[in-house]
């Protein structure tokens, strides 16, 4: 390799770097802690400026969370991509009340961290296989993956940490003791579903699949009542046989009008330029809510 040539490879895998770092939100210190390398020499790295060996570009690849092979090739074929989509702010509705101690950015985070996995996944798939993930797995498996990203993001970028991955609920909030179910699906405005049909809070993340990754355009959180309890916001349907595979699924519980109301209601996230939600219906017990999306078709 010319001394031209390495520079390049200098310039373009210090640049690979600092936009790994930027979009797993890192500073400069923190990475350089996690790879056990100064700042200054990482700043350098970035910058094009310092020489590194195989062993440091291993560590920070480590540290960043990428193999050295992507990371290379990412470096080379533009990186631009590693820059990952992000949810749009404009589409938060912060009246919306959130659970236990959530906040908007702290769920934003969450959101865009899930997007950013899904993307970075997508990257490696087409490099090693030549397909996106989402063409080697069924739609149900797939937004069943969806919720546990989501869920993993939440246990770091919020309060709200995992409980176990066979109870209810998925999350409970460290400071409130509040859980949170999680759900995701392809299906635009749909009400929530359960195994246990139980009482709390439940979030539903309705997100579209794109070439590269996924992103999400409806967001709804809901305090509901178990089906067990009287104006239940859930009700029992059965062990359906999927008709696809022809396999029995588990014990399921639906949300009734009422309980898909209240989610609706609770869109703390909804891109409007995708999502008409003026034709959906409406079943509630008292008043419409001020935060509600219907509240203001309804002045």
């Amino acid at each position: 390799m010319t001394s031209s040539e390495n520079q390049e490879a200098q310039f373009l895998i210090g640049r690979a770097v600092r936009a790994g770092r930027e979009q797993k939100g890192l500073t400069l210190e923190q990475l350089a802690a996690k790879a056990g390398i100064t700042y200054q020499y990482l700043s350098g790295v970035e910058n094009g400026r310092e020489n590194f060996s195989i062993s440091v570009l291993q560590r920070l690849s480590e540290a960043l969370g990428f193999p050295v092979k992507a990371l290379v090739t990412l470096a080379y074929e533009g990186t631009d991509r590693l820059r990952t989509p992000k949810v749009n702010g404009a589409y938060f509705r912060r009246s919306v009340p959130l659970p236990g101690a959530l906040t908007f950015q702290a769920l934003e985070d969450a959101l865009n961290q899930t997007q950013a996995i899904f993307y970075l996944i997508n990257r490696n798939m087409t490099v090693e296989v030549g397909r996106p993930l989402q063409e080697l797995i069924q739609g149900n498996n797939f937004s069943g993956l969806v919720s546990n990203v989501f869920t993993d993001a939440m246990d770091q970028r919020t309060t709200f940490k995992h409980n176990h991955d066979q109870r209810y609920p998925d999350l409970i909030c460290q400071t409130t003791k509040v859980g949170l179910e999680v759900k995701a699906t392809i299906q635009i405005g749909k009400g929530g579903e359960s195994h246990n049909g139980h009482s709390g809070w439940h979030t539903v993340l309705c997100f579209e699949r794109t070439n590269t990754g996924i992103e999400f355009i409806h967001v709804m959180f809901a305090e509901l009542k178990g089906h067990q309890k009287r104006d239940a916001d859930w009700k029992y349907v059965g062990s359906k046989v999927n008709e696809d595979t022809g396999s029995r699924r588990t014990e399921t519980y639906n949300t009734t009008g009422t309980g898909t109301t209240k989610l609706r209601d609770g869109s703390a996230f909804l891109d409007t330029t995708k999502i008409n939600y003026t034709h959906w219906r409406q079943q509630r017990r008292g008043l419409i809510p001020a935060y509600s999306i219907f509240a203001r078709e309804e002045k």
